[in-house]
C-alpha cells in the first residue's frame, strides 16, 4: 500500500479550507469536502503518475499536480465542483508527500517558497 503524508504548509492548508467550506457551507458539506480531499490523497499516493495528473516541474523539480474533481468517490459523498488542486512530488518509492492544496484560481508559482 502507498502512503502520503502532509507537509506543514499543506496540513494548513486542509485546515483552512475545511473551516472556510464549514462557515459557507455547513459542517455536512465540510464533511464530504474533507472526504474528497482524503479520496483524493489517496488517489495520488496509489499512482502518483496517474492519467489525470499533470507534471509541473516549473514550479519545483517532481511536483505533479491533481485536480479534487477528479477524486474517486461515491455518490454519497460528491462534491459538485470541487475547487482545489493537489500539489505533490514522490519522495520514496512508496511515499507522496502533498507540498500544497491551493485552489484553483490561485496562481501556483507565487504559493511555492524556496523550502
Amino acid at each position: 500500500m502507498q502512503r502520503y503524508r502532509l507537509s506543514r504548509p499543506a496540513r494548513t492548508d486542509v485546515a483552512s479550507i475545511l473551516v472556510e467550506s464549514g462557515q459557507r457551507w455547513g459542517n455536512e458539506a465540510k464533511r464530504r469536502y474533507a472526504a474528497t480531499l482524503a479520496a483524493a490523497m489517496r488517489q495520488v499516493a496509489a499512482d502518483p503518475e496517474g492519467p489525470v495528473t499533470h507534471d509541473r516541474s516549473e514550479l519545483l523539480p517532481g511536483i505533479r499536480s491533481f485536480h479534487l474533481r477528479h477524486a474517486r468517490l461515491p455518490d454519497t459523498l460528491k462534491v459538485r465542483r470541487p475547487a482545489h488542486v493537489l500539489y505533490y512530488r514522490a519522495v520514496q518509492p512508496d511515499l507522496v508527500e502533498i507540498v500544497r492544496i491551493i485552489h484553483e484560481r490561485m496562481e501556483p508559482t507565487r504559493q511555492f517558497g524556496p523550502d
